[in-house]
């Protein structure tokens, strides 16, 4: 067993701990947070919360691993600050590939990864550091997820598309082939996606009119 200490307090650390204590071979030890949202009991999922200021002397490096269980706020930027934090504190970062997942790609995933429950990764994809995969989508051969990038469920990712770092992109929204998602992009719930989208940008889809908004909108989300 290999003991983790997982950043975050919030749904999807819990979420975390049950993934990690039910399908891992992880053993998870404690919790982490920045000292100014320390809960006011300093526990979490009945385990211990240290300030990530000072994880280190508790929960030393040589002896434990990490994950970063945020969202994706900021554009996933604030989840991204912390997975390269941990890593400049000498933590190796977990990752969670549920065992209900068809993941047939041989290319290495990077770290960091939370991979759910019945997705399908197929031959080629390459997945890149701290990529979020929730539940139920298909991520077609040929593939490139890029780092810090957070897929929510049943969206498909048809092959050969170049998905750029820091994406999001949300539930039932449709990919077609051989596009490519510049970084920074936010695709909309349910959004059929046609063609390149810029970096920065927010895309939706109304009727067939696909509509896409000033980054200056984006970075107030």
């Amino acid at each position: 067993m290999s003991k983790l200490v997982i950043f975050g307090c919030g749904d999807i650390a819990q979420l975390a701990h049950f993934y990690f204590t039910t399908d891992s071979a992880h053993e998870v030890v404690a919790f982490t947070v920045d000292r100014a949202y320390l809960p006011p009991d300093a526990t979490f999922c009945g385990l211990p919360v240290v300030p990530f200021e000072e994880v280190e002397q508790s929960y030393p490096p040589d002896a434990h691993a990490i994950f970063v269980a945020l969202s994706y706020s900021k554009v996933n930027q604030v989840r991204a600050d912390k997975v390269d934090e941990a890593a400049q504190k000498g933590y190796s970062l977990a990752s969670y590939i549920s065992s209900r997942a068809t993941v047939l790609t041989q290319e290495p995933i990077g770290e960091n990864a939370f991979i759910l429950e019945d997705n399908t990764v197929q031959p080629f994809v390459k997945i890149g550091r701290d990529v979020t995969l929730w539940s139920g989508n298909h991520i077609g051969h040929h593939s490139e997820i890029g780092d810090h990038c957070f897929i929510a469920s049943h969206i498909v990712v048809s092959g050969g598309v170049k998905v750029g770092p820091r994406c999001f992109i949300g539930v039932n929204a449709t990919l077609r082939d051989h596009i490519t998602i510049g970084e920074g992009c936010v695709i909309g719930m349910g959004a059929m996606i046609l063609a390149d989208c810029e970096a920065d940008g927010l895309y939706a889809v109304t009727g067939t009119e696909r509509a896409k908004i000033p980054a200056s909108r984006l970075r107030k989300l």
